[in-house]
């Protein structure tokens, strides 16, 4: 409410009181979006946390050079991380079974297009933190910072964030204040910008 007044006043006052010095704390938008999800999916927290069953997409595709979010397990169950496309399957989990989506499943296997890619032997688990990072060359997967090196190359297209869920797995998904640093170079999933 506060920040409301502050903002009617300085439109009254045509924004007169404002000083060069000042900065504006702008959250990131990037959340999950409630239109490209699964028909049992259920996003709540502000569009951060996804459970019931299948997959959704974030909000903004990965358009910059290097971007990086985050996924918390806050609960066990069947779920997939990762990127996919618009045309991604997300009706149901794991993700990875069409051509559209490239993701780190529950049981450690990265699938694409129905394939198992990698086999991880120390799998993510309940209260981890799973980073990704995607340069357009690579998509990479870390787990409480560690880089868990396997690589995904050969991803076409414009890809969002992805997350899957089933069997009471909730994940968070976190697009800012991570829980460990992102990779040298890489950042929050910027929002594409157009010019009028």
């Amino acid at each position: 409410m506060a920040y409301f007044c502050c903002l009617c006043r300085n439109v009254m006052d045509g924004f007169s009181s404002f000083t060069a010095d000042e900065r504006i704390e702008v959250s990131n938008p990037v959340v999950l979006d409630t239109s490209h999800i699964g028909h049992e999916v259920v996003i709540v927290k502000n569009g951060t946390r996804i459970c019931g069953g299948g997959g959704a997409l974030g909000s903004a595709p990965l358009v910059q050079n290097k971007s990086y979010f985050e996924v918390k397990v806050q609960q066990s169950g069947i779920w997939s991380v990762g990127v996919a496309t618009e045309q991604a399957q997300l009706s149901s989990a794991p993700g990875g079974v069409d051509k559209e989506s490239w993701v780190l499943c529950s049981d450690g296997v990265v699938k694409h297009n129905g394939q198992d890619i990698h086999k991880l032997a120390d799998v993510p688990q309940e209260g981890d933190a799973i980073g990704i990072t995607y340069d357009h060359i690579e998509l990479n997967f870390y787990c409480n910072g560690k880089n868990l090196n396997i690589p995904i190359s050969g991803i076409r297209g414009t890809v969002y964030p992805v997350l899957y869920v089933d069997e009471g797995a909730i994940l968070d998904f976190v697009s800012e204040h991570f829980s460990f640093p992102p990779p040298s170079g890489f950042e929050r999933i910027l929002l594409e910008q157009s010019l009028l």
